[in-house]
């Protein structure tokens, strides 16, 4: 079973881009996804992932759904979940 789904954030373990938060976009084969997080991966260009490389998170989110979604919309998701996170990590 994948644990991957799009509209999941998620973090990546591995590459340039280790530590990131992006939102998946779609499944693209069992073992790949298509991540974006509105500013070095835009919608109109996502990021091809291998899953092994990516930490699941259990934050779910319809963004994508949503019929006038663009980079910014995501780019704030995901820095209001970064925040939240710094938050509850600082206690």
């Amino acid at each position: 079973m994948n644990k991957f789904i799009p509209g999941q954030l998620v973090i990546s373990k591995a590459g340039r881009d280790k530590g990131r938060m992006f939102i998946i976009q779609a499944v693209v084969e069992t073992d790949f996804v298509r991540l974006v997080d509105g500013k070095l991966r835009p919608l109109e260009k996502p990021k091809r992932k291998k899953i092994i490389h990516l930490q699941a998170t259990n934050i779910h989110t319809d963004i994508l759904d949503q019929p006038h979604v663009n980079n910014a919309n995501i780019r704030k998701l995901i820095q209001q979940y970064q925040h939240s996170e710094e938050e509850a990590r600082l206690g």
